[in-house]
């Protein structure tokens, strides 16, 4: 899915006025071309003009599923692909500014038992703080691609550094790594700023306006790729999925920040807590809230003596989900690493989810036993 616009001789005279594209892509990634705006065929014509999915749903004029949350929004929101933002998740860089409006939440263990989080951001317009952002890890990488995500991140492992310069739309806070050399993808330094009431590296930001312009500067296409068709199963708008087994509190089993999710029966949503309290969003003082819960067991294992760890993201295993108080043990799967995870009951049946906002918790599958459901 990896994607560059088609430069033509029109934009290239606009470019040009406005410093153009800095960065060239690797001889390893050709440059794509431009989607075609005229359609293949009739059908396709006037699913455009109706709004029409494949699903035969039709919807109100300037109107879209969101890929996300499965909700309906401005088409300008559900087909403008989203940034995926990795977040700082120590104690001394909490609370996260912005977090409360990404529609899904990714969050796995690094290295020290500490977790990091990758915030995948769909209606992001306005937002002036985001962060703090920290530094990729190649898993992230991955999943980041489940969902068609330009992936934004200020430093990395060096065992992201080939995935980075190869297979993801990456926006980086960084020009290089040592031992590895220029790293693709690097916006300038304008594109994030450092405040002063955290020390740094918990003190890097970003916005909305500065994410946009990278985007544009290092030619990155805005849009999903036209192969893209979603992420989750959703429940249609007059129905509610709920599970046979009972969850109103859950814990991932994570040894540093502890976190849990206490269902909030009144709201229907789980409500996120870390470090013995709620997690807030800096900017509002809201508690963290999702409609949907996902425990993801994964194998890991560590890369070094450092404690880098590989987390693999396409082998499949089992998988949690919860919802509107409710659970269901389950079974991922993933085609290859273009594809999104997928997850089936015991029957083989695709799992339907509750429309809303997700939080996913990878979990090593070797301690599955930290694991509580109540």
């Amino acid at each position: 899915m990896k994607k560059r616009l088609m430069i033509l001789t029109a934009v290239l005279a606009a470019a040009a006025m406005l410093g153009g594209c800095k960065k060239e892509a690797p001889e390893t990634e050709p440059q794509t071309v431009a989607k075609e705006t005229e359609t293949e065929s009739e059908t396709e014509t006037v699913a455009a003009e109706t709004g029409t999915f494949d699903s035969g749903e039709v919807l109100p004029e300037g109107k879209v599923r969101s890929y996300l949350t499965g909700k309906i929004v401005d088409e300008e929101i559900g087909r403008t692909r989203p940034y995926a933002i990795m977040l700082n998740n120590i104690y001394g860089a909490i609370p996260q500014a912005g977090i409360e409006r990404a529609e899904v939440v990714y969050e796995a263990p690094v290295e020290g038992a500490i977790t990091r989080l990758m915030g995948i951001f769909e209606d992001y317009e306005g937002m002036e703080k985001i962060g703090s952002v920290r530094s990729c890890r190649e898993y992230y990488v991955h999943f980041a691609k489940e969902f068609d995500a330009l992936y934004v991140h200020y430093g990395q492992a060096i065992y992201a550094c080939e995935i980075l310069n190869s297979n993801i739309d990456n926006i980086s806070g960084l020009s290089s790594q040592e031992g590895f050399g220029k790293l693709y993808g690097y916006a300038g330094e304008n594109c994030f700023y450092r405040t002063s009431d955290r020390p740094a590296p918990h003190n890097c930001y970003t916005s909305a306006d500065r994410l946009i312009s990278a985007t544009q500067n290092l030619c990155y296409s805005r849009e999903y790729d036209e192969d893209y068709e979603g992420h989750y199963q959703f429940a249609q708008d007059d129905e509610t999925v709920t599970y046979a087994d009972t969850a109103t509190h859950i814990e991932p089993g994570y040894e540093t920040n502890k976190p849990w999710f206490d269902y909030n029966a009144d709201e229907g949503v789980y409500y996120r807590y870390q470090y013995g309290d709620a997690q807030i969003d800096q900017l509002t003082g809201d508690q963290l809230k999702y409609d949907n819960v996902i425990f993801q067991l994964c194998e890991c294992y560590p890369l070094d003596d450092h404690g880098y760890l590989a987390i693999e993201t396409e082998k499949g295993g089992t998988a949690y989900i919860f919802t509107k108080g409710t659970y269901e043990e389950c079974t991922w799967t993933k085609d290859d690493i273009e594809s999104p995870a997928r997850y089936f009951d015991s029957e083989g049946n695709e799992i339907t989810i509750n429309q809303g906002k997700t939080w996913v918790c990878v979990v090593y599958d070797t301690k599955q036993d930290r694991i509580v459901i109540e």
